[in-house]
């Protein structure tokens, strides 16, 4: 199988808790014919436990690696920057990528974010037709113009 085919069936994770903003997601996707598979995960939590093969994960192989996490930053149980925090610290996610999506104006959240290896920080536009078009432009691009690092191209 060649690089390009295995970038189009590793899945995209979306970690949102906010339904209106996973159907909004999955929308742009379609329109932008991404085709990956997207696993929907609504808390900090349950993103931790399937990155890492534990709780109601625990029958997942955690090796197989997402192609990019869409991580919202206000989520229930723990938090997007907790989340984030341990990503990097395990070696195994450490170079994962991942995007803040989030509705925070916040700065100090912006700061954090970058300070524990946030890839991108993207704040989710109001307007429907802009949340559309920003989600696909950022799923285009982790899908066809990102370079993975030699770990994630199995």
């Amino acid at each position: 199988m060649e690089l390009s085919e295995t970038r189009y069936r590793r899945p995209i994770l979306l970690v949102e808790d906010n339904p209106d903003d996973i159907e909004l997601t999955l929308r742009a996707f379609r329109k932008r014919r991404i085709l990956n598979p997207v696993v929907v995960l609504r808390d900090g939590q349950e993103a931790l436990e399937y990155l890492f093969g534990t709780g109601r994960y625990a029958d997942r192989e955690p090796s197989g690696v997402p192609l990019v996490i869409l991580l919202d930053l206000k989520l229930p149980r723990v938090d997007g920057l907790e989340v984030l925090r341990r990503i990097r610290a395990d070696e195994r996610t450490r170079m994962q990528p991942v995007v803040m999506l989030t509705s925070s104006v916040e700065e100090e959240d912006l700061i954090a974010s970058y300070r524990l290896g946030v890839n991108s920080y993207i704040r989710k536009p109001v307007d429907f037709e802009q949340f559309v078009e920003v989600v696909g432009q950022i799923g285009l691009y982790w899908l066809l113009l990102n370079e993975p690092t030699p770990d994630e191209r199995i």
